[in-house]
């Protein structure tokens, strides 16, 4: 039940943060093992709320050592032709601007904005004090608009 109930949503979670489908849907399959080996501790407290933390982590984890193998091999993978309805051109243009974020500055944008959580709460997830929340959501939006500013002109 827990898995019907809380996959769509941490899915589109998943999504946001690394911007592939099959990456997402591998960090999904990742976060419902780890969220079950733990479950006694997760139904205790809020199971989505656990799992969305366990997702978050683990995309940390991953973006930890894809920069490390970046840095190492010096290529960048390459970014996703956009689909062909409006809804699709809109989903892929977030995706596409939040890629162009720093890790950090885009975890609180998608945590903040997307999933509508607290700055408190953006703080507790990422493990941040709330004025670095403050900081890079800031900086954050700033380059979304000059972003969006480009792609639309």
């Amino acid at each position: 039940m827990f898995v019907a109930d809380a996959g769509p949503y941490l899915l589109r979670v998943a999504l946001l943060l690394c911007g592939d489908r099959a990456h997402a849907e591998d960090l999904v399959q990742a976060t419902f093992e780890r969220t079950y080996r733990s479950w006694e501790r997760a139904r205790i407290a809020d199971p989505r709320a656990y799992a969305r933390k366990v997702l978050v982590n683990l995309r940390i984890d991953r973006w930890r050592t894809t920069r490390q193998e970046l840095l190492l091999t010096d290529t960048l993978p390459e970014h996703a032709t956009p689909g062909h309805a409006d809804a699709v051109n809109d989903r892929n243009e977030v995706v596409r601007v939040l890629a162009e974020l720093p890790a950090a500055q885009r975890r609180v944008v998608v945590l903040r904005h997307l999933l509508d959580l607290t700055e408190a709460q953006t703080a507790a997830e990422l493990g941040v004090s709330v004025g670095t929340v403050k900081s890079h959501n800031a900086r954050a939006l700033a380059r979304l608009r000059t972003l969006l500013g480009e792609g639309r002109s």
